[in-house]
C-alpha cells in the first residue's frame, strides 16, 4: 500500500478577537515528510476539540503547560490513530492503534516515543482520546473520593462532566449534583451518567439551587468553571470539604477575557474555619495517572459500568466550526472530529 504523501492540516489563521469563529482557522493540505530512522507514520481516525485551546490560541494565562499559538501554527490535541508505517526493530507495528497528541491533521511523522499503543481488544478506543483522565485524576488524586460522599461536578455535559459523574458514584459517592446550561442536557445527565440532580441558570441564585439540591452541605467538589459557581460551592461545603479545580470555563467563555482567568470570590474565612481544602489539579504532576486510568477504564467498558458520550463531527472540514460550537453551546460530552 502507497503512504500518503500528503496530509491536511488545521492552522489558526489569525488571533480571534473575542469567541473564536471558524473564519480564524484555515485547513490547508500540505506536504508529509517520509519518515526517518526511529519514526513512525500514523493515520489519524479521530481527535478531540477541547475548550483549552481558547487560552492557547487567544494569548490568555502564564505559565501554561503547553505553548501559545500564533497565526500560522497548528492546532493540536489528543489524537486516536492507525500506524501506517514504523520501523522494524521498534515496539509499533502497521495496524497498530495508538494515542498521541498531534490531532487536528489527517495524518502525522513522529518518533515513535510520542505514540502510545492502544491494548489490544480495548473495548471502545475512542475513549481513550476524551479528557476524562483530568476528572479521574482530579477524583482520586485531589480530592479523594470516600465511600458516601456528596459530591458537586460544574460543568457536568462536557468532555470531563459527563464521565466524571459516573466516576464519583463508581468511587462511592452517595449523591452527585451536576452543573449545565440546558434543561435538555440536564435530563441527559440525570438519565444515566450517574447524577442525582443537575443545576440550570433559570433566573435564581446559584447558591439557593445549591443549597435545595445539597441541604446537608457538600463533601467534594470537582470545578472545571470557576467564578460565580466556585463561590456558591464555598459557600455550600461542609467542614473538611475537598476542592479539586480543574477547569477554568467562566474565563474561557466570556469574550472580553482572553481564557487565561476566570476570577471568582470566596469566603475565605470559611475556608479556615471549616477546614476546606482547595488545590489545582494538573495531569502533568501525576505521570503515574495514565496508566492507572487506561486500566479502569478498560474494565468499567468491559463490565457495562460506564458510558463514553460523546458528539462526532465528520471530517477535518467542519473541525473549526465545532471549536466555536464548543463555546456557543453545541454539542453534549467530547466533541470528537472523526476522520
Amino acid at each position: 500500500m502507497a503512504l500518503p504523501s500528503t496530509a491536511r492540516v488545521v492552522r489558526l489563521k489569525s488571533r480571534p478577537q473575542g469567541l473564536p469563529v471558524a473564519s480564524d482557522f484555515t485547513v490547508a493540505e500540505e506536504a508529509l515528510a517520509a519518515p526517518g530512522p526511529g519514526e513512525v507514520l500514523v493515520r489519524n481516525r479521530a481527535f478531540l476539540v477541547f475548550p483549552g485551546l481558547r487560552t492557547l490560541i487567544s494569548g490568555g494565562g502564564e505559565n501554561l503547560p503547553m505553548m501559545h499559538l500564533g497565526a500560522g501554527d497548528a492546532l493540536f490535541g489528543p489524537a486516536l490513530g492507525e500506524v501506517l508505517a514504523a520501523p522494524e526493530d521498534g515496539p509499533l507495528r502497521p495496524g497498530d492503534l495508538v494515542t498521541h497528541l498531534a490531532g487536528w491533521r489527517e495524518a502525522v511523522v513522529a518518533d515513535a516515543a510520542q505514540f502510545t499503543p492502544v491494548e489490544p481488544g480495548f473495548p471502545q478506543p475512542l475513549a481513550l482520546v476524551s479528557a476524562a483522565s483530568a476528572g479521574y485524576g482530579a477524583l482520586t488524586r485531589t480530592a479523594g473520593v470516600r465511600e458516601g460522599d456528596v459530591v458537586l461536578v460544574t460543568a457536568a455535559s462536557g468532555a470531563v462532566g459527563s464521565m466524571a459523574g459516573q466516576i464519583a458514584r463508581l468511587l462511592g459517592a452517595s449523591r452527585v449534583i451536576g452543573t449545565t446550561r440546558s434543561p435538555e442536557r440536564a435530563e441527559r445527565l440525570v438519565g444515566g451518567l450517574g447524577y442525582d440532580a443537575v443545576l440550570v441558570a433559570d433566573g435564581r441564585p446559584f447558591a439557593e439551587q445549591l443549597a435545595e439540591a445539597a441541604p446537608e452541605g457538600l463533601d467534594v467538589v470537582l470545578d472545571l468553571v470557576g467564578g460565580e459557581q466556585l463561590t456558591a460551592a464555598v459557600g455550600a461545603a461542609r467542614r473538611g470539604a475537598r476542592f479539586a479545580l480543574a477547569g477554568a470555563i467562566a474565563g474561557q467563555l466570556d469574550p472580553a477575557r482572553r481564557g487565561g482567568d476566570a476570577p471568582a470570590v470566596v469566603d475565605t474565612f470559611r475556608i479556615s474555619t471549616l477546614g476546606l481544602s482547595l488545590r489545582g489539579f494538573t495531569i502533568l504532576d501525576h505521570p503515574d495517572l495514565e496508566a492507572e486510568w487506561r486500566e479502569r477504564l478498560g474494565g468499567w467498558l468491559r463490565e457495562g459500568r460506564i458510558t463514553f458520550p460523546y458528539t462526532a463531527v465528520r471530517g477535518i472540514d467542519r473541525a473549526p466550526g465545532a471549536l466555536s460550537g464548543l463555546f456557543t453551546g453545541g454539542g453534549f460530552g467530547a466533541t470528537i472530529v472523526e476522520l
